[in-house]
């Protein structure tokens, strides 16, 4: 495609974005809050250009990985990285509905990631790009039919990590619990310190216990720019 980019993630690896397809910062803090290990095998849902897939590659090095995508062009576009960077053996750009995924892929997963839609159908502003509209709103997809699917593609014990907004917190809460999955882990992220939170990360874990860990907040800048320790948390090159 004409209007495709190539943008390098270190020396080794790259990712294809479009103006319809591209990532932004908080794809890089879904990635480090996952963080997961190498023997993981990993199933990332509404993947986009695959950024969050990608970035993992790049700093986790999980044992394999799958892209799940419901636009044709940001699962071509996670396969042309694919090509470009020769990760066709532990890498697959899925295109395909999140909500009808087949049963060969159930609980066959360690570790399953989403940066899912943030606005419910009929709120937030409506974009005149489709592929925005998918990304942003709950048209393809809900939270809801989001965490059944992550319930359905983790193995016994897996881990689930979403990022969403605040505001939803308490109805990612009660999908998670639906689908079996148990709340476990929170982070709060925030701009600066004295400015409310944007971003919650999220994990729940498949047949756990009750017990949700609470860590502290990411606060992203200072008055001298990106604070150090934030600094890791953004990284995507």
């Amino acid at each position: 495609m004409k209007d495709w980019k190539i943008q390098p993630l270190g020396e080794q690896f790259c990712i294809v974005t479009s103006p319809r397809h591209g990532f932004g910062t908080d794809a890089c803090l879904l990635v480090h809050f996952t963080a997961p290990k190498h023997k993981d095998r990993v199933c990332d849902l509404c993947s986009g250009c695959g950024v969050v897939p990608l970035l993992m590659e790049r700093y986790y090095a999980p044992a394999q990985t799958v892209g799940v995508e419901i636009s044709p062009e940001g699962a071509r576009q996670y396969q042309a990285a694919i090509d470009r960077c020769r990760l066709e053996e532990r890498h697959q750009s899925y295109l395909g509905d999140l909500r009808s995924l087949p049963k060969s892929m159930w609980e066959q997963f360690d570790v399953v990631s989403c940066n899912p839609p943030y606005f419910s159908a009929g709120t937030g502003e409506t974009s005149q790009i489709p592929e925005h509209r998918l990304a942003r709103h709950e048209e393809g997809c809900t939270l809801e039919e989001v965490c059944l699917a992550a319930g359905r593609l983790l193995r016994y014990g897996g881990r689930f990590c979403l990022c969403q907004r605040p505001q939803r917190l308490a109805e990612v809460f009660a999908a998670m619990s639906k689908a079996g999955l148990e709340p476990k882990r929170l982070r709060l992220v925030s701009k600066r310190w004295d400015t409310a939170p944007w971003l919650a990360l999220v994990e729940g874990k498949k047949g756990a216990s009750p017990g949700l860990t609470v860590l502290p907040l990411l606060a992203l800048y200072d008055e001298n720019g990106l604070r150090p320790d934030a600094a890791a948390w953004t990284r995507n090159e």
